[in-house]
């Protein structure tokens, strides 16, 4: 279809003007006139519609701040409130538009009413824009059109949003402290390598004594540390950029995963905050209308940690080849006896999706207190790796010093 620009004037009298995809100028106007704008100049163009600020300054778009999952949040939550009152989508898109704080967000969104103006649905529409709907809240809108109950879909996504957010904003706050104190050993150990003990190897140099076992280890780390630093540093740096692309590959991202599951403390709360994540999306997959199959597949992509997904696409397959869920969620051998229980109850019941609400609640308490307990869990070896830490200096610093006193007395 050809494009056309035009100049209109919305309902505060501001001058409009952009590109738009029509089969004439009519069928322009009538997409101006459903969005509330007055048409006062419509011509043929060559140039293509603006997907996102091509003729903006090239360091504005650099600067500019990209969109944030709580964009796409409240979003949900606004759409959903303009759809229950009745406000037409393309009417309630553009006063989104209009209200919009982030200037790419509201292209995003501009782009959504170009699409829909198109002729496209909402579900193909924000599919132009994967790296702000995630596969998940595509196919949950896609659903929502299937069914009737987009607004419905909207408001469940908001609650699945904020749920994920403030399970991400629990796990950051809690491992804020123990990496504090991680950073601060490792700083105190680089301090120390390089400018105390090279200090004190000068006094030690005029002993002209044997030094204890640990004080020659201490010089001989320390000796390397000056030395070859900047060679420790390169390989460090290329360890962490070897490391990072190997995460990136599907084999490095799927043995990864699965390693972080097995970690002394955080591997539990990783896999548990991981399962009630599954289990929300799932219970919201199948309240609203989705096959189990299909559930299954867009859960999977839900849960983030490879290996987890891996487990929930075989249970899939073993629901395509006809096993209960119960059977295959067994064989998935990630879940506990009591969740296994709560779901072959649901199966029986066929009340699934409230035994899913039950058993995400159940992950949800579960990760609070680990969360709440997590510094308590981590304090005992943190402060064993300080102690340690002080006392390998205490005893390779001070032994030397202290045998000089003791020859000084019996003199």
């Amino acid at each position: 279809m050809p494009f056309f620009s035009y100049k209109g004037r919305n309902a505060r009298g501001e001058l409009m003007q952009g590109v738009l995809e029509g089969a004439d100028s009519s069928a322009v106007a009538d997409q101006l006139f459903s969005t509330g704008v007055t048409p006062i100049e419509i011509a043929v163009t060559t140039k293509k519609a603006d997907k996102g600020g091509e003729g903006e300054n090239w360091w504005t778009r650099l600067t500019e701040k990209k969109v944030t999952s709580m964009d796409v949040q409240l979003f949900s939550r606004q759409l959903y409130t303009l759809l229950k009152a009745g406000v037409p989508i393309m009417r309630g898109l553009a006063g989104l538009q209009e209200s919009a704080v982030s200037k790419s967000f509201g292209r995003v969104i501009k782009d959504l009413r170009e699409s829909l103006d198109a002729g496209r649905e909402l579900s193909s529409a924000m599919r132009r824009h994967p790296e702000v709907f995630s596969a998940f809240y595509l196919s949950m809108v896609r659903v929502g059109e299937m069914t009737g109950r987009l607004e419905e879909v909207f408001l469940r996504l908001f609650d699945h949003m904020e749920f994920d957010r403030d399970m991400r904003e629990r796990v950051t706050t809690a491992l804020r402290y123990p990496t504090f104190v991680v950073v601060a050993i490792i700083a105190a150990m680089t301090v120390v390598n390089i400018f105390v003990i090279p200090a004190f190897a000068k006094v030690f140099a005029g002993f002209n004594a044997e030094l204890p076992l640990m004080t020659r280890i201490l010089l001989a780390t320390s000796n390397f540390t000056v030395q070859y630093w900047p060679l420790m540093a390169g390989l460090l740096a290329g360890g962490i950029v070897a490391f990072t692309r190997y995460v990136r590959t599907a084999k490095g991202r799927y043995k990864w995963d699965k390693f972080k599951l097995g970690l002394p403390i955080a591997g539990k709360i990783i896999r548990k905050a991981t399962l009630a994540r599954f289990a929300r999306s799932f219970a919201l997959s199948s309240r609203s209308g989705v096959p189990i199959v299909q559930a299954l597949t867009v859960v999977a992509q839900t849960v983030d940690n490879s290996y987890l997904s891996a487990r929930v696409e075989q249970m899939r397959d073993g629901v395509e080849r006809g096993e209960s869920i119960l059977r295959t969620a067994s064989a998935a051998n990630v879940f506990t006896p009591v969740v296994l229980q709560m779901i072959a109850v649901g199966e029986e019941s066929g009340s699934l999706d409230e035994l899913m609400d039950e058993i995400a609640q159940m992950y949800e308490r579960e990760v609070d207190y680990e969360l709440k307990t997590l510094s308590a869990q981590i304090e005992p070896i943190l402060i064993v790796a300080l102690g340690i830490m002080v006392l390998v200096l205490a005893l390779g610093i001070f032994l030397p010093i202290w045998d000089l006193g003791k020859a000084a007395l019996h003199k």
